[in-house]
């Protein structure tokens, strides 16, 4: 019989598997979210072997918790790992405590660090149109790659879903799309006429030639030159050459493009509720962030319509 490694006897003792598959098979949390989770939780373990003063998790309480974040300033953990240290913390007691594994969640009484604000990073619409045009004229894919551009900044989609996308999805009668979100949930987005019309030159006149006819390609909307779906880091590499491209001397992300429609659309006057739909969002306190707007635009907003102000330079 197998002797049990240090790491298993951890684990078990302080019910670590039990809360995984919880994430996993009741939240619905991806293999790569449940093993970020699996690595905090480790080494919040580690640290309480290596005190020695807990024997299990009955006995871990709100100042442990609290020495334990002391720790991970100490060590120069950065803000944002810090914050999803806690995060996994509080979501493991609560989970031990629902299940009366611990009596009380210890971390209900851990600080919750106020978290700074950072305003997404989007383009102008000057610059949004000189990205989509700003596709190679020579290269063999040039109209996948506009669609690709054309897509993300019509749609707002994450690069995940439009790399997921078939054939299938796309209505084009319509003009709208069948989008597989976060958790797998679908919603229904429109595209519009510059993203359908590129769309469809590439299916006519790209995608034909990539195509193999079978395997892991088949039915995909996005190929690469090897007929296989078209990759994620395919599409930043995409995203940055345009920019380049276009004479947009910072970074762009595929996820600027999603930034950038929520802006854009905000701007021309959508319901927040509609962007938040449009998005994919759970909660409309994420799509408020992009209630931002930029200065200018607030200034003209109110020069042309506030009573006081009409008419002034």
């Amino acid at each position: 019989m197998r002797r049990e490694s240090k790491q298993s006897a951890l684990d078990r003792r302080y019910h670590l598997e039990p809360f995984l598959d919880y994430l996993a098979l009741e939240r619905g949390l991806r293999p790569r979210t449940c093993d970020a989770y699996r690595s905090d939780l480790r080494r919040f373990l580690a640290y309480l072997e290596n005190r020695g003063e807990v024997a299990g998790p009955r006995e871990v309480d709100h100042l442990t918790l609290r020495d334990y974040v002391a720790h991970l300033h100490g060590e120069g953990r950065a803000p944002v790992s810090i914050r999803r240290a806690q995060s996994a913390l509080r979501a493991f007691f609560r989970f031990l405590a629902g299940e009366g594994i611990v009596g009380d969640d210890p971390s209900d009484r851990m600080d919750r660090p106020a978290m700074a604000k950072r305003l997404p990073e989007f383009l102008t619409q000057d610059e949004a149109a000189r990205l989509v045009e700003a596709v190679d004229p020579d290269s063999k894919v040039h109209w996948r790659d506009r669609a690709v551009l054309e897509l993300l900044y019509a749609t707002g989609m994450r690069v995940s879903e439009l790399t997921g996308l078939s054939l299938a999805d796309l209505d084009h009668e319509d003009a709208c799309c069948m989008v597989f979100g976060k958790g797998g949930k679908e919603r229904l987005v429109p595209v519009g006429k510059a993203a359908l019309k590129a769309v469809e030159r590439y299916l006519a006149a790209v995608r034909p030639g990539l195509d193999r006819g079978e395997g892991k390609g088949a039915g995909a909307m996005f190929l690469n030159q090897r007929g296989t779906r078209l990759g994620r880091m395919t599409v930043w590499t995409i995203v940055s050459r345009a920019a380049a491209r276009a004479g947009i001397d910072r970074r762009i992300s595929p996820h600027t493009l999603r930034h950038t429609c929520a802006t854009h659309m905000l701007e021309g006057g959508a319901d927040l509720v509609a962007v938040q739909e449009m998005l994919g969002h759970a909660d409309i306190s994420t799509t408020q962030i992009y209630t931002h707007l930029n200065r200018e635009y607030l200034r003209e907003t109110h020069r042309l319509f506030h009573p006081r102000s009409k008419g002034r330079t």
